[in-house]
């Protein structure tokens, strides 16, 4: 497979919108000495990613609603992290406040603990102070972290709620643990911009066909971008277009997109792939697709 790069913009009729939402969920299993009916059960009820566009000075608030889906009352802790990812399945949840773009030292939140009643839910609120400057540098562009609402196992050493059991028993545990991103875009600034990394055909044991590019926002503005693949044969004629997922893309992260071709026979193709990142932004990469 060969590709070549798109210089420009392409054209509003190669675009096709798409509205679906990148929900960020972590599952984190750890050995306890908790028997596995003193745990808890918590959700969250609407977005996980709440994004804010603000001017320096702002002061800006939100809220987010725990719920408890258990019989017994379940507590919950809150805490901050940094947040970055990458197209090879890199994910950095670091120190809050110690990426270029993080956000995390503007936030403030309460209540830090949480005991939810059954069946019920509980507030969490925040609120996002936009600085004049960071390091003496004016703001461009999006800045964001992270804040993590954890459940905390009922008789464990955090836990308020019993006291801890008297006969310790091993078992596994399972800490579901929520992660809602908080995003700032500075109202009027930034720049969109896509970096194609890297672009591949594979071919599964079952004969399943998906290409695979690797996408980089390389510019200084938070996205979630549609993508998607356009294929044309030999002769030029256009063979449809072959969505991706859409994923949010914070500045220096990335994604590796799959996008499904089993359908289409042997030969060879061109394919533009589209990132259409909304409004005039839309960038493109011609791929050559051999099967």
């Amino acid at each position: 497979m060969t590709s070549t790069r798109l210089p420009t913009r392409l054209s509003h009729n190669s675009r096709r919108r798409m509205h679906t939402l990148r929900i960020v969920r972590f599952l984190l299993l750890a050995i306890a000495c908790v028997p596995p009916f003193l745990r808890g059960q918590i959700s969250i009820i609407g977005a996980l990613s709440p994004d804010k566009d603000a001017m320096p000075g702002e002061t800006y608030e939100g809220s987010i609603l725990v719920k408890n889906d258990g019989a017994e009352p379940a507590e919950a802790k809150v805490y901050q992290t940094d947040y970055f990812f990458a197209f090879d399945g890199t994910n950095d949840y670091g120190k809050p406040g110690t990426m270029p773009r993080s956000n995390a030292q503007w936030v403030r939140f309460s209540p830090a603990t949480m005991i939810i009643p059954a069946l019920a839910t509980a507030t969490l609120n925040y609120s996002v102070t936009v600085p004049p400057t960071v390091t003496g540098k004016e703001l461009s562009g999006t800045y964001w972290s992270m804040l993590m609402v954890e459940g905390i196992p009922k008789g464990s050493a955090e836990s308020t709620l019993s006291p801890k059991p008297k006969k310790a028993e091993m078992g596994v545990r399972q800490t579901l643990r929520y992660g809602i991103q908080i995003a700032t875009s500075i109202s009027g600034t930034g720049k969109k911009a896509v970096r194609f990394v890297a672009g591949k055909l594979l071919h599964g044991k079952g004969g399943g066909t998906t290409l695979q590019v690797d996408i980089e926002n390389n510019g200084t503005l938070g996205f979630r971008p549609e993508i998607y693949a356009e294929l044309f044969d030999s002769k030029g004629q256009s063979l449809g277009k072959y969505p991706g997922a859409r994923y949010r893309m914070y500045p220096g992260t990335s994604v590796r997109e799959t996008i499904d071709l089993s359908k289409i026979p042997s030969g060879s193709y061109k394919a533009l792939v589209v990132v259409d990142a909304g409004g005039e932004d839309v960038f493109g990469a011609q791929y050559t697709l051999i099967f």
